[in-house]
C-alpha cells in the first residue's frame, strides 16, 4: 500500500509544480472515508477544461510512462490518461472539464495517509456520488462502507442534487432510488 501512497505523491508534486488544480478519488478516497481496503493504482482527477488537454498529457507522460501504445489519443478520445510509476503503480488521470468536476477539485481537502504523505482527495459527498455515478460493484461496496463510517455526516441534499444530473445525463436515473435504497438498508 506504501508504493500506492509514493505514487500518488509523485503525481501530486508533478501537478503541485505545474500549478494544476486536481484531487484523488477512487481508492485512495473510499481509504479516507470509508473502511480500508487494498487498492492498487491512484486515480486523479485534474481539471483540463475543454482544448489543450495536449499539454497536461505532454507534461505528465515526461514523468510517467504510457500504459498503452495510443495513449495521448485514448486520453484525448476517452477523457482518461493512463499511465504507470517507475516503480510499477497503475495512474488513472481523468480529464476533467464539467461544472461538476470543478466543484469536486473545488470541495477537496488534503488528508494525511500513514507514513505522514498528505494527498488531497475528494469530499466523501463527492466521493458517494462518483461511485454510485460509476455503479460497478466495488463502487457500490465501497459506498456502503462510506455509509457506514460517515453516518450522520453526509451532506444528503448536495449528494442528490448532485448526482440526479449525471445519472440523467448517463440515462440511468434509477441510480438515484437504487443510492436511497442503500442508505435505508445502511441506517436501519
Amino acid at each position: 500500500m506504501n508504493d500506492v501512497f509514493q505514487a500518488a505523491a509523485q503525481l501530486q508534486a508533478v501537478c503541485q509544480q505545474q500549478g494544476w488544480q486536481f484531487c484523488f478519488i477512487g481508492g485512495l478516497a473510499v481509504l479516507r472515508w470509508g473502511e480500508p481496503r487494498e487498492t492498487a493504482d491512484a486515480d486523479l482527477t485534474l481539471l483540463t477544461g475543454f482544448g489543450g488537454e495536449e499539454r497536461y498529457i505532454q507534461t505528465l507522460l515526461q514523468h510517467f510512462t504510457p500504459r498503452r501504445p495510443d495513449v495521448e489519443a485514448f486520453a484525448l478520445q476517452n477523457r482518461v490518461l493512463l499511465l504507470r510509476t517507475s516503480g510499477g503503480i497503475d495512474l488513472d488521470v481523468s480529464l476533467a472539464a464539467l461544472p461538476y468536476e470543478e466543484l469536486v477539485v473545488a470541495r477537496s481537502s488534503t488528508f494525511v495517509y500513514p507514513p505522514g504523505i498528505s494527498l488531497q482527495t475528494c469530499s466523501a459527498e463527492d466521493l458517494v456520488v462518483l461511485k454510485t455515478f460509476a455503479a460497478r460493484g466495488q463502487d457500490w461496496v465501497d459506498v456502503e462502507r462510506v455509509m457506514v463510517r460517515q453516518s450522520g455526516n453526509l451532506d444528503w441534499p448536495y449528494i442528490r442534487s448532485q448526482l440526479r444530473p449525471l445519472a440523467e445525463l448517463k440515462e440511468e436515473p434509477e441510480l438515484v432510488e437504487q443510492l436511497e435504497r442503500l442508505r435505508s438498508e445502511c441506517e436501519k
